[in-house]
């Protein structure tokens, strides 16, 4: 049996503005109409062995996930949450004590959530190289051949061979200086580190239990004190709080003498920054990949997306512009890697425009800001069929409601009446209110809100 045990943690910087803190680049669809996450979980359906999925997630995106691993069709699913990122080591512990038991001792296949996979079938081959390996006892991990000298990935140099097309792995090797990087090129036998694993629960856990046993005992006690909420397992949060944060690779992989290599060419990209992006897409005559309402004249080399506006470049090459609602970022390809630096300075300033979109997903629905001011704030409402929102009051605004379409329940105090599209209603400061959709359509809404 083959449990996928998706990390689904990671926040993306170098993908803003597009990327957000609470919206982070695993659940955004990047080169499709469909997330990331929902793409790695789409190739495992036909995968022989798989009828369920894991997916390790930070509990500030629950409902983002659950909603997403929801519209990919696979029938039994269990979501993890992180109280707070300790990076890949203490994530797959959580999902090995979570997936072992008496009667089951899985093969997890630990899988990044943001990463694409273009050669699906060659992608299933190599994962069926690695079950008879990780069934064997071995701790399996995929290297991508290169085909660059590549400074942006840590590899693995490929030891004796074990079986055909899987080899020992001699070393893990951190990320290279472009000299080194060529000449791991021109050596061969070296493989850029995937991050993507194979290994039987039960090792893992032992291997960690050796090697990193403070780790083992703090998600040991974690999912020992783990509870369930809706469609979610929230794992005790002091004790995974206290537990050390590292990765995979320095906890286990690098310290075991049976981790083996499986080098794969299966169309393979981290989605690391935009350039990466730009160079899995399909570009123009001229080298641009344009997204969005684009005119471009004299323009090379470049990436350009727009959200909702018209965006034109003229007369340059080699540019990053992402256009989204709140945010403009304009880059030279060369400087992708050093968008997180914006980041971080936008983030002392605390810009909320690190932390959110102008559209916020809520477990009822979204809302996207219109139009704000010291005394009044615009927003236009999305809440899904059969979804409610809390009963509550506010002390400084009150709120006036003008349905666009569909069919809400409002309580407004005592009152409880229906509105539908064209009708509007008025909340008054200090007033308790709430609002149902009790329709099979979504209900939109435009909401204006008065006061402090």
């Amino acid at each position: 049996m083959i449990l996928p045990v998706i990390l689904s943690g990671g926040s993306g910087t170098r993908l803003w503005p597009l990327s957000r803190k609470m919206h982070p680049k695993q659940l955004l669809p990047l080169v499709n109409d469909t997330t990331l996450l929902q793409d790695t979980l789409l190739r495992l359906i036909s995968l022989p062995g798989v009828d369920e999925a894991m997916v390790i997630c930070n509990e500030e995106y629950r409902f983002m996930v659950a909603e997403q691993v929801s519209q990919t069709g696979i029938d039994k699913q269990r979501i993890i949450l992180e109280p707070e990122g300790r990076n890949t080591a203490p994530a797959i512990a959580l999902s090995a004590f979570s997936a072992i038991s008496d009667e089951a001792d899985p093969v997890l296949l630990v899988l990044p959530a943001d990463h694409v996979i273009q050669k699906v079938e060659a992608f299933h081959q190599a994962i069926g190289a690695g079950l008879k390996q990780a069934e064997a006892g071995r701790f399996v991990t995929f290297g991508i051949i290169p085909d660059r000298p590549e400074t942006g990935f840590g590899y693995i140099q490929a030891g004796d061979s074990v079986a055909e097309g899987v080899n020992a792995v001699a070393r893990f090797v951190e990320k290279p200086d472009r000299d080194t990087a060529q000449r791991y090129l021109d050596e061969g036998g070296f493989y850029w580190n995937s991050g993507m694993f194979m290994f039987r629960a039960s090792a893992y856990l032992d291997a960690l239990k050796q090697h990193a046993p403070d780790i083992h005992a703090s998600c040991e006690q974690a999912v020992g004190e783990a509870s369930v909420d809706l469609d979610f397992i929230r794992v005790g949060k002091e004790s995974f709080a206290n537990c050390r944060s590292d990765s995979i690779d320095y906890a286990i992989m690098e310290k075991v003498d049976n981790a083996v290599v499986i080098p794969v060419d299966i169309g393979w990209s981290d989605v690391g920054s935009w350039s990466a992006l730009h160079d899995i897409g399909e570009t123009d005559d001229d080298g641009n990949l344009l997204i969005g309402d684009i005119r471009s004249r004299d323009t090379r080399n470049s990436y350009v997306r727009a959200n909702g506006k018209l965006v034109t470049t003229l007369g340059v090459e080699n540019l990053i512009v992402v256009d989204t609602d709140d945010a403009l970022m304009v880059a030279s390809r060369d400087r992708v890697q050093d968008i997180k630096n914006i980041v971080e300075d936008l983030g002392k300033e605390n810009r909320d425009e690190v932390l959110w979109h102008k559209r916020v997903c809520r477990p009822w629905g979204c809302y996207q800001g219109i139009d704000a001011s010291d005394r009044f704030q615009v927003k236009r409402i999305t809440v899904n069929p059969g979804a409610i929102l809390s009963l509550q009051l506010h002390h400084h605004r009150a709120e006036h409601w003008i349905i666009v379409s569909g069919t809400a329940r409002v309580t407004r105090g005592e009152e409880e009446f229906i509105l539908s599209e064209n009708e509007s209603t008025y909340i008054p400061l200090g007033v308790k209110h709430r609002l149902e959709n009790i329709g099979k359509i979504p209900l939109e809404l435009i909401e204006v809100q008065t006061g402090s």
